[in-house]
């Protein structure tokens, strides 16, 4: 009997933790995350098939995630409260993490107006959470519940935070480099983005290797489909700020200089198409990706863009399918009929939340 008793306790403890997703009904007030759904979007995070923000609960870009991992393995695509996964690499849903005094490096002063933001050396994180929740992967509420009542606002080094169990982004690894070395063994991948669907998926053949939420443009300003070429990675990115570019495609004379940083608009890598203008990029709103819509570029999370980035190369094909930009606005005058001129209006009144502000 004693010989029998580990195997007793191994398979209690796979019973402990069952493959599918249980979703309560009704769900518990948000943002109070679902252990079993949390786990699943720790798993599909850490094999680059990402949820979005880790929250711990159902929602549109964990549900892509599981049916693209799912394809990619050649598993029926099934819903998240029945899915059949081993999620057994996943032993814990969360560790600890020590707030370090070279963290706080990082955190500092983060004006909202791109005037403001050209005269300084770097754009920092502006807080603590905002820290925490980019380097593990999670919405910001996340972070909040798990740690009450601690005060996200007051942590120091030393402090101890609870933190979902994901590899960490590590923000202090990345250095400027204006270009990634080429990888000629990746040049018959193949980036396939939906912008109806707000998914970028890297294919190797008919191998699908990777899949992440994108926010795609819009309106007169729509992400441009068709067939199109990596030309560029550039790692760590200044952004020159040009209102007329962002909102008519027009260089203008009246513009800034953004320097790198994890709130750069463009995030932390740049990966530019033989369409001038138009890239894939890291966001400094992780929490706006598949909800808000860009200037034309496709941004993603930081976090997913780094991983990204070592899965790709210069020369490679990136198709987008979607609706094309709609027309631009029209005005009439006396003489003739022309498309909204380039004029650079003023910056925005802080109450306005556009794309580059926090």
């Amino acid at each position: 009997m004693n010989k029998r008793l580990p195997t007793f306790i191994a398979l209690f403890a796979l019973a402990s933790f069952p493959a599918s997703a249980v979703i309560p009904d009704p769900l518990p007030k948000a943002p109070e995350p679902v252990d079993g759904i949390l786990r699943l979007q720790i798993f599909l995070d850490g094999q680059l098939f990402g949820p979005g923000q880790l929250d711990g609960r159902p929602g549109e870009f964990t549900i892509k995630a599981l049916k693209r991992y799912q394809r990619s393995r050649g598993l029926p695509e099934t819903e998240l409260e029945s899915h059949t996964l081993d999620l057994a690499s996943v032993s814990q849903n969360y560790t600890t993490y020590t707030i370090r005094d070279e963290d706080l490096k990082f955190v500092g002063d983060l004006p909202s107006r791109p005037s403001a933001q050209s005269k300084k050396k770097y754009l920092p994180y502006d807080s603590p959470l905002e820290f925490l929740t980019e380097r593990f992967h999670s919405s910001p509420q996340l972070i909040e519940f798990i740690n009450r009542p601690i005060k996200m606002s007051a942590l120091k080094p030393g402090d101890v935070v609870k933190v979902p169990n994901v590899q960490p982004f590590m923000i202090e690894d990345l250095t400027q480099i204006a270009k990634l070395p080429e990888i000629p063994a990746y040049q018959s991948r193949v980036i396939k983005i939906d912008t109806r669907e707000k998914m970028l998926d890297l294919y190797e053949g008919e191998k699908l290797l990777a899949s992440v939420p994108i926010t795609p443009g819009s309106g007169h300003l729509g992400t441009p489909p068709g067939t199109w070429r990596i030309v560029d990675i550039a790692q760590m990115p200044t952004f020159r700020w040009d209102k007329s570019v962002l909102e008519y495609g027009v260089r203008s004379n009246d513009y800034y200089e953004l320097p790198v940083g994890p709130n750069n608009p463009v995030g932390i890598m740049w990966i530019g198409l033989n369409r001038p203008g138009i890239g894939i990029h890291g966001t400094n709103q992780p929490q706006t990706i598949g909800r808000s819509a860009s200037h034309g570029c496709m941004r993603t999370a930081n976090w997913d863009i780094v991983r990204l980035s070592k899965m790709i190369t210069r020369g490679m094909v990136v198709i987008i399918v979607g609706p094309a930009a709609a027309p631009r606005p029209v005005y009439a005058n006396s003489k003739t009929e022309s498309q909204a001129p380039p004029v650079v209006s003023p910056e925005p009144k802080r109450r306005f939340k556009w794309f580059w502000q926090k």
